[in-house]
Order: structure tokens, then C-alpha cells, then sequence
């Protein structure tokens, strides 16, 4: 069995205590980490590192930056979304471990709607689903996960009305959504959950952790070779109880060996 997650950490520096805390607990084979928000050179890998896991790293200062943990060997370690080398922001990085090839995506958020930063949402949507359509060309498990600042149906979403107006809740940005699973993949929580009213993040504002008032934007999307594998997918909400808890929680899934 082969356990991976994503997790939007919002800051490794910030949560690192809660962090190691969960990998230690949940023992993930692979983790795909968002939003670390610090360049390479300063990425706890000795704390980390001493749990077991081998580090894939592209960083950014202050925002955005991804990772790859993993408890085997990782190879083939792509850094950037291929199509978009001209994006300057730490978004991407994909790798292959134990034959599986991963990435963990930092998908932009998009808001105001009315500013150049939806756009660009929509043009690093379009980039990356043309390199998801060429990974299913390779007939290879793939899983593609992370924060991707979507939220797929309005039952992912504690009030839809509030959320209309929103880039998460754009029909251009859910269409550019479906683009990607309807090429192929599969998004390994709705697979094996029905229920409406499960979230990966929750607001630090307003009480919307207490009150359960979340989004489901972090996904793990899968090929047709890792979906026939695909054994189980859970929302983790123990680490956003956590102090100092980041306003995202982990996504897991499991595939057989």
C-alpha cells in the first residue's frame, strides 16, 4: 500500500511543530506540500529529514513554494509546469517515486475576479491541463495533487450563495476543472464519497473552523492507471484543531502495491 497526501501548510516554518507532529502520526509514504512560503535554502529538511523522508524542494520567498516528501527514493524531479517556464512563481514541481509520478500543485487563487490576477488563474489552468493530458499519453500511475483553489460543486462549499461571485466558484475556473478529469482522471475523494458538506480548509476569520463553515479546493486527481489502484481517500481534520494550525488540512489517499 502506498499512502499520499496533500497539504496546504500555509507556511513550513510556521507549523513545523504540527507538521512533524502529523507525519509522524499518519506516517504518509508521499507528501506534497503548498504554500511552504520560504526559498530552498531555508527548508527544514533536518527535522524532516530525520523522520525518514527524502526532499524535493522548489521555494519562493514569502509565498507560494511547493515540495515533495517522500520515504523512497525520489527521481525524474521536474521543477516548474512544463508549457509555462515564463511563470516566475513556485507552483509546481513533479517527480517520479517508486514508479508513481507526483506532483504537487499550487494552483493560483485568482481573486478580485475583475483584476489581472484571474486571468492569469485561467492561463495556468490551461497550461496545466495540457501537461495532464500529455502524462496520460505515458500510461503511467500518475497523481496529481494539491491545493488547487477550486471548489468543484457547490456542495463543496458551506453556503454557495455567499461564494457566487468568487474565482474559486467561476464557471470558467470549475470548466478548466472538468477539462483536466474530463481527459481522464479522476478525483480520488468524490470517487468514494457522495456526502456534500466535507472540507480541506477553513477561514481563520469568523469562526469558520468551529462553526464547520469550510471549502473542499484540495484535491488529489488521478490517472486511469492510479485510479485502478485507488483504495481509499479521507479528509484528515486533526491538524487544523491544532494551535498555530494551518486553515488547510491534509488530503489522503491510498493505492495498492
Amino acid at each position: 500500500m502506498l499512502k499520499i497526501a496533500t497539504w496546504n501548510v500555509n507556511s513550513i516554518k510556521a507549523r513545523l511543530p504540527n507538521v512533524l507532529e502529523w507525519l509522524a502520526d499518519a506516517a504518509p509514504d508521499i507528501v506534497l506540500l503548498q504554500e511552504t512560503k520560504t526559498v530552498e535554502e531555508k527548508f527544514p529538511e533536518l527535522e524532516i529529514g530525520d523522520l525518514g523522508y527524502n526532499i524535493a524542494v522548489l521555494g519562493q520567498k514569502s509565498y507560494n513554494g511547493v515540495a515533495i516528501l517522500s520515504k523512497r527514493p525520489i527521481e525524474d524531479v521536474t521543477r516548474g509546469l512544463p508549457g509555462n517556464e515564463s511563470d516566475e512563481q513556485a507552483r509546481y514541481i513533479e517527480a517520479v517515486i517508486s514508479g508513481v509520478r507526483v506532483a504537487s500543485i499550487y494552483l493560483p487563487n485568482g481573486n478580485p475576479v475583475e483584476s489581472d490576477k484571474f486571468p492569469y488563474k485561467l492561463d495556468w489552468m490551461r497550461h496545466l491541463a495540457a501537461h495532464a493530458k500529455s502524462l496520460l499519453a505515458l500510461e503511467e500511475t500518475v497523481v496529481l495533487g494539491g491545493d488547487y483553489n477550486i471548489i468543484p460543486a457547490d456542495g463543496d462549499v458551506y453556503n454557495p450563495e455567499d461564494w457566487r461571485d468568487d474565482a474559486l466558484c467561476q464557471p470558467e475556473a470549475r470548466a478548466r476543472f472538468r477539462e483536466i478529469l474530463n481527459a481522464g482522471y479522476t478525483e480520488a475523494f468524490r470517487a468514494l464519497h457522495s456526502e456534500t458538506g466535507l472540507y480541506s480548509f477553513w477561514d481563520y476569520q469568523k469562526g469558520r473552523w468551529p462553526r464547520d463553515e469550510g471549502l473542499r479546493i484540495d484535491h488529489l486527481l488521478l490517472s486511469p492507471e492510479a485510479a485502478d489502484r485507488l483504495e481509499a481517500c479521507e479528509i484528515d481534520r486533526s491538524p487544523r484543531d491544532k494551535p498555530k494550525a494551518s486553515d488547510h488540512t491534509p488530503v489522503w489517499c491510498t493505492l495498492s502495491e
